[in-house]
């Protein structure tokens, strides 16, 4: 039986990183670890780096064939990350 000032592990989870403010630093984690998984192993494999700074995703591609594939659909990336974190994490894409 429940209490009424119960609340579930993910409420608690939530508030831990709202209070310690470290909930944009998860969903910018959340976001490098979810890259293969987004955009296909194609792309994962050829992929040498990936970090977040200050909203911008930066993405180093071995493959300029690709890179500039990914700059054709630059908004469309954004917006599925963002729906895939739930909030805006990113704003921008940097392929290098």
């Amino acid at each position: 039986m429940r209490k009424p000032n119960d609340i579930t592990l993910k409420e608690g989870i939530g508030k831990l990183l709202n209070v310690y403010k470290l909930k944009g630093r998860f969903d910018e984690t959340s976001v490098v670890a979810y890259w293969p998984e987004l955009m296909g192993k194609a792309v994962a494999n050829r992929t040498t780096q990936i970090y977040i700074a200050q909203k911008k995703l930066f993405i180093r591609l071995e493959s300029s064939v690709i890179k500039n594939e990914l700059l054709m659909v630059r908004t469309g990336i954004i917006q599925k990350i963002n729906e895939r974190a739930g909030t805006e994490v990113i704003t921008d894409i940097v392929f290098l």
